[in-house]
């Protein structure tokens, strides 16, 4: 990473870094903020997003008020060097208005990796009385049983032209998929890998 002064702000509106906030689990775009120096170096120091206020012309530590604070998950600095991109796992919604971003994009946008994240996490904890650690508790020819079952499912609802109907259980596939994929150790990153590596 590089450091505050090897960014190359003379490219920059006001000598602010501009800087785009990603959700790190669902990519999903969270927001647009900028940083001076200050609050650059508080950010990378105390792992929360803070930016320089242009309308208070002060820092301003995202989620100081609200608690909504975004933790830095990594950071990546563009070609130019004149723009960053943070990825962060936000604490309650980023917008004011109350919305998971400050972009109308749907707040659906980036669920199956949100719900990834889910699974990895109850297959960690296992909690009782949760579907899913029954799964895994079950192993894996159940978890693959009911992954082949719902397969079935959405491709009679595909034939018979029932658009709904596959949805629901084109959903219920993924889901039961994702969890084979967790019980295989494995991640819809090595899908994309793999599938890139096709795409070539």
């Amino acid at each position: 990473m590089l450091t505050f002064d090897e960014l190359k702000l003379d490219k920059c509106a006001d000598g602010l870094l501009p800087v785009v906030v990603q959700d790190a689990v669902t990519l999903k775009v969270l927001m647009l903020g900028y940083m001076n120096r200050e609050a650059y170096d508080k950010t990378m120091s105390e792992g929360k997003v803070t930016f320089f206020s242009r309308t208070r012309n002060t820092l301003w530590t995202k989620g100081e008020t609200s608690g909504n604070y975004l933790m830095v998950d990594s950071v990546y600095v563009d070609c130019d060097q004149d723009t960053l991109l943070i990825k962060a796992n936000p604490i309650g919604p980023t917008c004011h208005r109350g919305t998971v971003s400050c972009f109308d994009t749907p707040d659906s946008e980036g669920f199956i990796r949100h719900l990834q994240a889910v699974v990895q996490q109850r297959h960690r904890d296992m909690p009782e009385g949760s579907y899913t650690t029954k799964l895994f508790i079950k192993g894996v020819k159940k978890i693959a049983q009911k992954v082949g079952e719902e397969a079935v499912e959405s491709v009679v609802e595909a034939v018979d032209g029932n658009r709904d109907r596959f949805i629901y259980e084109a959903s219920d596939m993924i889901y039961h998929l994702l969890v084979l994929m967790e019980q295989m150790g494995c991640s819809i990153e090595d899908l994309e890998h793999e599938l890139s590596l096709r795409h070539r």
